[in-house]
């Protein structure tokens, strides 16, 4: 057998060598430059919830959210949502772990989604809804003038999480609905009493009441009904206007040569 050193070199082929050549430079390029490190496994949790959630919360001066990534074996860049807006961050507050303040804790924020995500792979993400309790804020009185057979809506603030309960009183008694003059409407946020036509007898105070396992609040309205004023027809003020102005011009017509006697410059007289 010969020496290893005497053995000769395999014959290439011309399309062998280019092909061998192509296949050692596409190695050494991914040795050169490796493939970015994969997410598969990478989790994130706020406040020690891996999953969306609900926070339950009064007002409050602030709450604290903080989001944590797990199974990681580098630094990992963190990013904060509030709804579709993100949140800035300083420096020392993105890597690996990631707080965020909300103060204070209004009823604007009721319904809000927080969302820590992943810098580098979006699709890992937390998100906490907040559920921001707090009672009616309804109080105060106002006072409205109105006039016979014209309509008016009465309008409270009815706000509240949980929603609340409303009625209106008249006079500090439960208000009698006719259904052809009285309509209710209401929504999360405000409490309506419209009427149609008000009489002399709709005059009294309107209270709205609002009430919640957080507390209850109301709001008073003075309702004022004033006799109607006579309306009168547009045309027959145009006509009235039109003769009268007519009756004038006339007038001055059949007494203008009095007026210009009374305005005609007198002749000097002559000295002698």
């Amino acid at each position: 057998m010969k020496p290893e050193s005497l053995i000769p070199p395999p014959k290439w082929r011309p399309g062998e060598v280019s092909r061998a050549a192509f296949v050692g430079r596409v190695w050494l390029r991914m040795l050169k430059c490796p493939c970015p490190p994969s997410s598969a496994g990478l989790e994130l949790s706020v406040n020690n919830h891996a999953a969306d959630f609900t926070l339950s919360t009064g007002l409050s001066p602030a709450i604290s959210l903080s989001c944590l990534v797990h199974n990681s074996s580098q630094a990992e860049e963190l990013l904060w949502y509030r709804g579709d807006g993100q949140v800035d961050l300083k420096d020392g507050n993105k890597v690996n772990i990631s707080n965020i303040c909300i103060s204070p804790v209004n009823e604007s924020d009721n319904g809000v989604t927080f969302t820590c995500r992943l810098a580098r792979n979006k699709s890992v993400q937390v998100s906490v809804i907040l559920d921001v309790q707090f009672p009616p804020q309804l109080s105060g009185e106002e006072t409205l003038h109105v006039e016979e057979e014209n309509d008016i809506t009465l309008t409270c603030n009815s706000k509240s999480n949980p929603q609340a309960q409303s009625t209106w009183l008249k006079d500090n008694q439960s208000l009698t609905l006719q259904q052809s003059r009285h309509e209710l409407y209401q929504t999360s946020e405000f409490f309506q009493l419209s009427i149609r036509k008000v009489q002399k007898s709709d005059n009294g105070t309107y209270t709205c009441v609002v009430e919640s396992r957080l507390g209850n609040g109301t709001r008073d309205f003075h309702l004022i009904v004033e006799d109607k004023k006579p309306v009168f027809p547009k045309e027959a003020v145009i006509a009235a206007v039109v003769v009268v102005t007519i009756t004038v011009l006339f007038g001055i017509v059949a007494r203008k040569d009095k007026f210009f006697k009374c305005f005609k410059k007198p002749r000097e007289t002559a000295l002698r």
